[in-house]
């Protein structure tokens, strides 16, 4: 007995290793480098990251990648990235490498550096959008040469140990496999060229390796019954109790209180649920043949403006979203056979900017739904969601049996617009 609940530890863990997730069961980072020609002492290659990931993105501060490399290698140069720090270069004379370390990590370069600097999809400080929301911005690359590697397939040693931040913990990376050689199209698009060699690296991301506790939660109310459903307490850990700041402090307006930390430790406003990020659902009319949610989302951290945010929700009525009003929306299909599932994320320009928090620090949307009248109901808490993913995190939800129950004793007030104004028009002839 013993043996078989060892094992079955060991699958739950694996599980998490592999970062599986239900809503996305093909999402990763793929990180591709194509050698595209050969030096007297090693290679350049085009190393290009892509976030195949549907509601997962690189926030700021960007991501940061590393490796070790299988031999003696030195990065002589880089266009579109560079080395956090150099490493110890005094053996050479003349040329001095761009990092000699054997551990080097890389990161974006900022926007706005010299022309000459700039590489195709670099230089937004690392930021990358899910592929679910902006396919065109959800790729991130550089140029790098590399010497002392071997000069051809079978000198050169793939590097080892890749590691990814984006930008925090949570993503794991295979080892670096030899695939078939990418293949480009010239500017005019009349010749295919082939690079010399080409590998992968898949990274995937857990939710369970990135932080014990979670970044955000729910919260629920319905238009039949006052009682609001909260945040569970302590949902996201009450590590931050003590150093949380009350919403009418005098703290909040000194100077570098909303700068972000290197470390991206949060300032939270204080709560009883102490989240970053709280998700509130409001079943909000019932319609005849349709009815209406309103969506708010409210950040509770100082230091944080979320940009190009995403909400993914499991409900089993999203197949039939007739409306979303202020969001831009986009199903998404894990499973071919199942449409439970949609992503939320902000209008470009008006509200993909998340502020900090204070009284800019929410955004909010209103969904009208049709019904399917074979499934819908208001009863046993239906008509709220089954899972939410703010920014790829999954939030916590509070118990069901905590959620607004349907009065027992009264009807459900559905609105009948023809039946309304039929009646309207009889009082009015009356009168």
């Amino acid at each position: 007995m013993r043996l078989v609940i060892a094992a079955l530890c060991v699958i739950v863990l694996f599980s998490y290793g592999v970062a599986y997730d239900p809503l996305d069961p093909n999402g990763n980072i793929t990180i591709k480098w194509d050698v595209v020609s050969w030096t007297p002492d090693g290679y350049v290659a085009v190393v290009t990251m892509s976030n195949f990931q549907k509601f997962r993105h690189v926030m700021n501060p960007g991501w940061t990648l590393g490796w070790s490399w299988a031999k003696k290698d030195v990065i002589w140069s880089m266009v579109g990235a560079q080395t956090t720090e150099q490493g110890d270069c005094s053996k050479f004379k003349g040329n001095v490498p761009h990092c000699c370390k054997k551990t080097p990590t890389v990161v974006d370069l900022l926007p706005g550096v010299p022309y000459n600097q700039q590489f195709s999809n670099c230089c937004k400080g690392g930021v990358v959008a899910a592929w679910g929301q902006d396919p065109s911005a959800a790729v991130s690359s550089f140029q790098i040469s590399v010497g002392q590697a071997g000069t051809s397939n079978k000198t050169v040693k793939l590097p080892k140990n890749f590691t990814l931040s984006a930008p925090g913990p949570g993503y794991t990376c295979g080892p670096a496999k030899i695939v078939p050689s990418t293949t480009f199209l010239t500017a005019d698009k009349r010749r295919k060229t082939q690079a010399l060699m080409t590998w992968n690296v898949t990274c995937t991301y857990s939710q369970f390796l990135a932080r014990k506790n979670p970044s955000c939660c729910v919260s629920l109310s319905s238009f039949y019954n006052e009682t609001i459903t909260p945040c569970p307490s302590c949902a996201c850990g009450c590590q931050n109790k003590k150093n949380c700041v009350k919403n009418e402090s005098k703290f909040l307006s000194k100077a570098g209180v909303h700068t972000p930390k290197k470390d991206s430790d949060p300032l939270l406003q204080c709560t009883h649920h102490m989240c970053p990020i709280r998700v509130h659902w409001h079943v909000k009319v019932n319609y005849k043949d349709y009815w209406r949610v309103k969506i708010a989302v409210t950040n509770f951290n100082y230091r944080m403006n979320y940009s190009l945010w995403t909400l993914a929700v499991q409900h089993p009525n999203l197949k039939h979203v007739t409306q979303v009003f202020s969001f831009d929306y986009k199903p998404l299909l894990p499973y071919e056979s199942i449409n439970d599932t949609g992503m939320f994320f902000g209008m470009k320009y008006f509200n993909d900017l998340l502020m900090e928090a204070g009284p800019s620090g929410n955004v909010q949307s209103e969904v009208l739904l049709q019904k399917d009248m074979d499934t819908f109901t208001l009863k046993q808490g239906w008509a709220f969601p089954r899972k939410i993913y703010f920014n790829g995190e999954e939030c916590m939800m509070p118990s069901p049996d905590t959620y607004p129950f349907l009065p027992n004793s009264a009807s459900v007030n559905v609105l009948n617009f023809p039946g309304f104004i039929f009646s309207l028009i009889v009082l009015l002839a009356a009168w």
